[in-house]
């Protein structure tokens, strides 16, 4: 859809290289990354390092977004309110952990999934079953190896996105 409105170019999200070059081939004055993938990777950085101007945060900021269970653990260690969770990362573990919740449960997989890693489990063998496709089948390329069982809390959820200059918000 963006087409309407700017020039594509053939180039990757994940080809950093090709991007920094890009961008100062054509004296590009701020670049604005939207997309997980390429933010989790470390573009923002790449950019900076060849002096370019970006908006997005760096790789080590990325890993909210990338990494559910590092959210997780981040979040209990700053004591933001959180739902109950277990980080897993191997199949017979996770099933163990399932007697420390009741159902529904939130099975979360650890990395980027494109949408397809978080699933409401409303029965345990629900939840086995989608266990089993995450940490022993690979389902996910990877982002399931490790796992984040969550107890299941209802309500509104809201995301925000906000911007700081690490005083204002």
């Amino acid at each position: 859809g963006i087409a309407e409105y700017a020039e594509c170019v053939p180039i990757g999200a994940m080809e950093f290289d090709k991007l920094v070059a890009f961008a100062k081939e054509n004296e590009i004055d701020l670049t604005v990354i939207g997309m997980d993938d390429p933010l989790v990777g470390g573009v923002v950085d790449e950019f900076e390092k060849a002096g370019l101007r970006v908006f997005g945060p760096r790789k080590n900021a990325a890993i909210l977004e990338g990494s559910k269970a590092f959210s997780k653990d981040f979040m209990k260690r700053h004591n933001i309110p959180t739902a109950a969770y277990a980080n897993v990362d191997n199949y017979e573990d996770a099933i163990k952990e399932l007697e420390n919740f009741n159902y529904p449960v939130v099975v979360k997989a650890d990395g980027l999934a494109a949408g397809k890693g978080v699933v409401i489990c409303e029965t345990k063998d629900e939840a086995v079953k989608t266990l089993k496709e995450f940490l022993v089948d690979g389902a996910l390329s990877g982002a399931g190896k490790t796992v984040v069982l969550e107890e299941f809390l209802t309500g509104f959820e809201c995301s925000l996105l906000c911007f700081t200059d690490s005083e204002t918000i």
